[in-house]
Parts: structure tokens; C-alpha cells; sequence
């Protein structure tokens, strides 16, 4: 086992022992120094520092493609706002992954569609959870897929309104502002920069808000640009981004992270059909717009998939197999859509 899977094993560990009165667990954090890495965790509401070699973990992440084909299996989750116990469950049942929280999934593709940040209490443990299962889907041939929200981009901009009273207890106790937790000077500040926007598997465009006619009015749909365009802006200043049109196309009401008019609308469906066709796809699965379950609008053009999980009680993935799309219920079984 090399340093860096073990090092994930033993904060597993730690993460197994989260508690919300004085007595605070959290951790890890991982920070980049010039001749090292600087590990901060509490225990028991103390922080505990410890010094790692350079080498334990990549320090560089490079983004991956944005454009998979011939993906015969794939399961989206979406929305999950720091419920981690209520998402190991889905996951768990669904065989996503295993009673010790491994990748179950073999060869396929794992998307999840934004918003991990922000209302719940165990946002850093989920984190960690698709940080290593990352890695052991390559392993197996498969994929985990992270888009990036609204809400995480709202934390990497300082936008700290929807933070769990806990994380506020955490930010005072490592003497940082939350934000500054996942900077760029952070093992998963600087992974969750390599991040995607906006992902294509097969025939199906994955958006945490969804792609509206408006921003297609604007901008070209090239994926790859679209992606590095939002991941450039990470580090540029609300007030930066606020001063040409630019906020507005990506950041605004009709962007693909804000987007709600799907739900929202009651678009025609030369509409959808028209989004579809310039982004070359024949679905687009978004999450954003809470539902008691997963659902299909629009004669299966288009998937939402939030389901909600964020009020700690009960959620659903979405499964694309051989074009077919059904319902992974909590309790892991399937149903078609009607």
C-alpha cells in the first residue's frame, strides 16, 4: 500500500468520529508548503498538526477529458450538500460502492452533479470519499466524475451564507476563513480546480443547473473552453468577474450552474430541442431543482436529479445503462420511469 492510500485509510479513520458538541472531530486538512505538506485535523477540539513528507500526496492535478464514449454503465448522484451517512447508504445499497466504502462499480462512470458544499454537517468526509473512490475506479477500468455548483463555486468566491454552524466552529479553531480550507495552497483545493463544469458521456450532457438557450445566444458550446473558462474564474475576484459581461453569461440566472428553467419555465419543446441539437447530445441530467425523486421532463430529454438529499432523510441516483434510464431507489432497488 503506498503512502498516499494509507495516509486516506487512517483520516477514514479519524472521519468515522465526527461529533457536533465541544468535544469537535474534523479533519483532515492538507496544506502545501514549500518543503512539505502540513496536515490539521481536531481531535477532541484541539487541532493536531502534523508534518508530511511532499511526496504523500499529488500536488498536481490535471483536469481530464470532458468527452467519454462507449461508457455501457453509468450512475449519477447529485446535491448531497454534507449528508454524508444518507449518501453512503444510497451508494451502498444501489452496489456503487461496498460495505467499507470501496468502488463496487467496475467500469463505469460515477457522475456526481455538483453542490457537495455547504447546509450539511459532513461536507470534508464526502469529499475525501470521492477522492479516493477516484482513484480505485481507474484502477478498475471506471470513473468518478465531480462537477462543480453553484454552491461550490460559492465557497471557492467567499460566499459562506449556507455553512453548517459547524464549519464556523472548525474556520475559528484553525484560525481560517472556510474558504481558505480548500485554497489554492490545499491537496483538495487545488483537486477540486481541476474540476469540470460540464461533462458529455455517450449521448447525455451531465450540468449541475442545465445549458439554456440564452447561454448558447452567447457562447459557443465547446465544452473543453466552457470548462477551463470556469475554472480560470476560481481565483478571480467576484468583484473582477462582476466588472465585464462575463459573471452575468457564466455566473447569471440562465448560466449552466444557476440554470432552473427546465422546472421552472415551461419551455416549448422546440426549445429543448434546439439546446439539444447545438449541444450534440439527446439528454442533459441536471441537479439544482430539489424533487422528492429523480425525475424526467420533456418525453426523457431531460433528468433531474436531486432528489432532495440535502434534508437528510432519503435520495436517488439515476442509472443510464444500454440507453436505458431507470431509478435507483434508496434501498437499491430499480425502477423505469413511467
Amino acid at each position: 500500500m503506498n503512502s498516499q492510500k494509507l495516509l486516506i485509510k487512517l483520516f477514514f479513520i479519524l472521519l468515522g468520529h465526527v461529533s457536533f458538541g465541544q468535544e469537535l472531530n474534523d479533519g483532515p486538512y492538507v496544506f502545501i508548503a514549500s518543503d512539505g505538506l502540513i496536515q490539521k485535523s481536531i481531535v477532541e477540539g484541539e487541532v493536531v498538526s502534523e508534518a508530511l513528507n511532499i511526496t504523500a500526496y499529488d500536488t498536481i492535478y490535471t483536469p481530464e477529458k470532458s468527452v467519454f464514449l462507449d461508457v455501457e454503465k453509468i450512475v449519477v448522484l447529485s446535491d448531497i450538500h454534507g449528508q454524508y451517512d444518507l449518501a453512503i447508504e444510497i451508494l451502498k445499497n444501489n452496489k456503487i460502492i461496498d460495505q467499507e466504502l470501496n468502488w463496487n462499480f467496475g467500469k463505469g462512470h460515477f457522475v456526481i452533479v455538483g453542490d457537495i458544499f455547504d447546509r450539511g454537517p459532513k461536507v470534508n468526509e464526502m469529499l475525501w470519499l470521492i477522492y479516493k473512490l477516484e482513484q480505485q475506479a481507474k484502477e478498475k477500468g471506471g470513473r468518478v466524475h465531480f462537477l462543480l455548483g453553484n454552491h461550490e463555486y460559492m465557497v471557492l468566491h467567499k460566499d459562506l451564507r449556507y455553512l453548517h454552524e459547524r464549519y464556523l466552529k472548525v474556520g475559528a479553531l484553525l484560525n481560517l476563513e472556510y474558504d481558505e480550507l480548500y485554497g489554492n495552497k490545499t491537496i483538495l483545493g487545488r483537486w477540486l480546480r481541476s474540476k469540470h463544469t460540464i461533462l458529455r458521456i455517450n449521448n447525455n450532457v451531465f450540468v449541475h443547473g442545465g445549458i439554456s438557450q440564452d447561454f448558447l445566444s452567447k457562447i459557443s458550446f465547446d465544452i473543453e473552453v466552457i470548462n477551463e473558462t470556469m475554472r480560470t474564474s476560481i481565483d478571480i475576484s467576484k468583484s473582477e468577474l462582476k466588472s465585464t459581461e462575463f459573471y452575468t453569461n457564466y455566473y447569471g440566472k440562465t448560466g449552466p450552474i444557476w440554470y432552473r428553467g427546465y422546472f421552472n419555465d415551461k419551455l416549448e419543446d422546440a426549445i429543448i430541442d434546439d439546446v439539444l441539437l447545438k449541444t450534440k447530445s439527446e439528454h442533459i441530467v441536471v441537479g439544482h431543482c430539489s424533487f422528492d425523486e429523480v425525475i424526467s421532463v420533456y418525453h426523457g430529454k431531460i433528468f433531474g436529479v436531486d432528489s432532495s438529499i440535502k434534508e437528510g432523510k432519503y435520495g436517488e441516483v439515476l442509472f443510464i445503462e444500454n440507453d436505458t434510464y431507470y431509478r435507483g431507489i434508496k434501498d437499491g432497488t430499480r425502477k423505469e420511469f413511467e
